[in-house]
């Protein structure tokens, strides 16, 4: 075997005896049609690329494993969270979000934060970010903001009137903004970041009673962060930086971790509480619901193939286990639907076959048949319907979730909610950042807005105002705004603010 490993062959197994000079008639040519070997070689070449993700499109990961550090089976039935020290094998994977693949790892920009566990109830997945809170809680605003962070149709350059002008439009995005131009907007490493779920999931436990949570994984290796200056030498020093940190630090044997921290909220604090619970752009004060330690993530081994178990890695919201389910969060909702159908155009029906995303603690039995890609080694033996009176798989009524009430007229319904946008962006600016944070935050906003259109700028500006005064007079100053009519501005009602600053 090891002498066959070292003969090239053909993708069917034949030798190949000349792998430097195609067959041609006569020398030096023309090719003839007849060279197999050619052909196979130029058509596999042709395909090689399959379509990049169209957000989190460049990315490094690596295997690790979840080690239970808490007893927290009054709030879950999930098996891989049942038991002090049991251990259960992963995957992560870290990106930016809105560049290509062959974008910095420095930009300015939220880092996806997803980890496949593969527990022995099936594959749950912890599809996240770095940043507990996202600029939209609508699906239905998803494409457009996305567009607004890629290229502009026309030029195909970056555009810094459609990434302001939307965002201005959008006064819900003011606290995942500030949290993007602070220093967190761009991390040193994705070893030297935090990891959230943003949204708010179901925990459940096995007397069918329920609790809603949201997951923080906390860096051990403290969180580290450039400026907007060290973020732009690195951009042009060493464009890949982060994806080379974490294997290095990997092959040297510095494993990264994180410790994973949950929030629990009962359903009914939730019907009283001050904020939505399930608006992903607000956060759960941690004075209101301090969290609770779950374990401990390490990430070991690197991959042996990058487009094997990176690049065809796939992560979706929807993929539970027993005690685990989603929750009203709008765009949680969306994101059930939208990650599984884009993998499916990305990789093929069956991409949940290929080893970085198929279950390895338990079995697969199900009446999916065919398509793509499909070796069909699974699911033989039994028909492939259901019902059906040959042993095929059954449903297991053990593993229903509980139920919650859901009422209200179906119809496209503007969010109403006693709490407004700015107060917790406001909180954030005065309370937690440092005036050192809050200088860069400053400069980093004026250094990108500065380049939007001023009317742009001054209905943006207003925004910032209405989060906090000084937080606003210190971008208007920065950019030499009339410092009166952005307070005039922040007055307005959003459509009256619109209005004012239209061409």
């Amino acid at each position: 075997m090891s002498e066959d490993k070292k003969i090239l062959t053909g993708n069917f197994g034949a030798s190949v005896y000349n792998d430097q000079n195609s067959m041609t008639a006569g020398n030096p040519g023309p090719v003839l049609m007849q060279d197999v070997h050619l052909l196979e070689k130029l058509a596999h070449f042709d395909r090689e690329r399959i379509p990049e993700r169209v957000v989190h499109a460049k990315g490094a990961g690596a295997y690790g494993y979840f080690e239970a550090t808490n007893d927290l089976t009054k709030y879950t039935r999930a098996k891989f969270l049942s038991k002090v020290g049991k251990r259960t094998g992963l995957f992560a994977r870290f990106s930016t979000v809105g560049g290509e693949k062959g974008s910095a790892d420095a930009e300015r920009d939220p880092r996806g934060f997803a980890v496949k566990f593969y527990t022995e109830e099936g594959n749950y997945d912890m599809v996240g970010n770095n940043t507990p809170v996202f600029f939209i809680r609508d699906p239905l605003k998803f494409p457009d903001f996305i567009h607004t962070q890629k290229r502009h149709p026309v030029t195909n350059l970056k555009d810094p009137d459609m990434f302001w002008d939307f965002l201005s439009l959008t006064p819900e995005s003011i606290h995942q903004v500030t949290i993007l131009f602070s220093d967190r907007g761009t991390p040193r490493s994705f070893r030297h970041m935090n990891g959230y779920s943003s949204h708010t999931f179901m925990w459940y436990n096995d007397k069918g009673k329920y609790f809603w949570v949201q997951y923080h994984f906390k860096t051990e290796q403290g969180i580290k962060s450039f400026t907007r200056e060290e973020a732009d030498r690195m951009k042009s020093a060493d464009p890949d930086h982060a994806t080379r940190d974490l294997s290095d630090a990997i092959k040297r044997g510095e494993y990264p971790s994180w410790r994973l921290e949950v929030q629990i909220m009962t359903p009914e604090q939730a019907e009283k509480y001050r904020f939505d619970p399930f608006d992903i752009t607000k956060v759960w004060p941690h004075a209101d619901y301090p969290p609770v330690t779950v374990g401990r993530m390490v990430l070991n081994r690197n991959p042996e193939s990058y487009f094997a178990e990176v690049e065809q890695s796939a992560f979706s919201p929807a993929n539970f286990v027993p005690g685990i389910g989603p929750s009203p969060d709008k765009m949680l909702q969306g994101r059930l639907f939208s990650y599984h159908d884009t993998h499916r155009h990305r990789l093929g029906p069956n991409y949940h076959l290929l080893p970085v995303n198929a279950s390895k603690a338990s079995n697969t039995n199900n009446y999916q048949r065919d398509g793509f890609m499909n070796p069909g080694t699974s699911n033989i033996g039994y028909p492939n319907y259901y019902p059906n009176s040959f042993g095929g798989p059954a449903p297991d009524p053990k593993a229903v979730g509980p139920a919650i009430t859901v009422s209200g007229q179906a119809a496209r319904q503007e969010y109403i909610h006693p709490n407004d946008d700015f107060v917790q962006a406001g909180d954030l600016y005065r309370e937690v950042m440092t005036e050192s944070d809050r200088t860069n935050l400053i400069g980093n906003i004026v250094s990108h807005l500065g380049n939007a259109q001023k009317r742009i700028q001054l209905r943006q500006t207003a925004i910032f105002y209405k989060a906090d005064p000084d937080y606003g007079s210190r971008v208007a100053k920065g950019l030499e705004l009339d410092l009166k009519k952005v307070k005039s501005l922040a007055k307005m009602s959003q459509e009256e603010r619109v209005k004012a600053t239209q061409k």
